[in-house]
């Protein structure tokens, strides 16, 4: 049964990278190819999505897509879990990713 680490590190997508299907139907791009801790990765598959909701902020009552996240394989085997947040939050600045690696994946 697969064991998970939890890292939470920022990626930087790389460009020319994104899946448009995805941002044709109103989600964020997946990079298909990014970096992370110093080196290049590339997704062989995405293996399950998911997204967490959250309250309007505002009182109305609404909810709305906080995280889209994604299982993924890359080509080197690697299984990651990686999530892309829709809002900053009040007291982070817009230079932090938007895009993070949320856990490696591994069997044991």
């Amino acid at each position: 049964m697969p064991s998970s680490t939890f890292v939470s590190e920022p990626l930087t997508p790389l460009h020319a990278s994104f899946d448009t299907h995805r941002m044709a139907q109103g989600e964020p791009g997946m990079p298909h190819q990014f970096r992370w801790r110093k080196q290049e990765w590339e997704v062989a598959e995405v293996l399950e999505t998911w997204r967490e909701h959250g309250d309007c902020t505002h009182g109305s009552g609404e909810r709305y897509v906080r995280k889209h996240g994604y299982r993924i394989r890359t080509t080197t085997g690697l299984i990651l879990k990686i999530y892309f947040q829709r809002k900053y939050g009040k007291t982070q600045r817009k230079e932090i990713s938007r895009w993070w690696v949320f856990s490696i994946e591994s069997e044991s």
